[in-house]
């Protein structure tokens, strides 16, 4: 299984808008860019996705930025990565002759994907903040 960059960067925002669900301020693009090392443009995009997707909200002023439009325990890996790189479960044989061995790798591909897609939709940002244990890339120790 292999992910674009861009559904890396979307993901890493969703976590750390996560990470910071709870504060009364929303968190700024470049805030979010400079942590993980995300190009602020390309991040200005994918947000952009997000909130049509009812995934983020954008809050305009001074003081304004992104927070989650809902609760991190909602919002699964699955459903981020469908509003990133689309439906990805929509397989199309590409054969012109579909034989019983085309067929077979047809339907093998198909259930390998419904499998894949069920346990991306079964991890939400939670879960994934709970993995980290609630600590952000740009905390250290010393």
């Amino acid at each position: 299984m292999q992910f674009s960059a861009k559904t890396e960067y979307a993901c890493l925002a969703i976590l750390e808008l996560s990470l910071h669900q709870n504060d009364i301020r929303p968190l700024r693009i470049d805030d979010i860019a400079s942590r993980h090392g995300i190009p602020s443009r390309f991040l200005v995009q994918i947000l952009l996705q997000l909130k049509a997707a009812g995934i983020v909200l954008s809050i305009r002023g001074a003081a304004g930025g992104y927070r989650l439009a809902k609760p991190a325990d909602t919002i699964s890996l699955g459903e981020v990565m469908t509003v990133i790189t689309g439906d990805r479960s929509n397989f199309v044989q590409n054969s012109n002759n579909v034989t019983p061995m085309s067929e077979a790798l047809f339907q093998t591909w198909e259930s390998i994907s419904q499998i894949e897609q069920k346990n991306l939709c079964a991890v939400t940002f939670e879960d994934l903040l709970e993995q980290t244990g609630g600590k952000n890339a740009d905390m250290y120790y010393i």
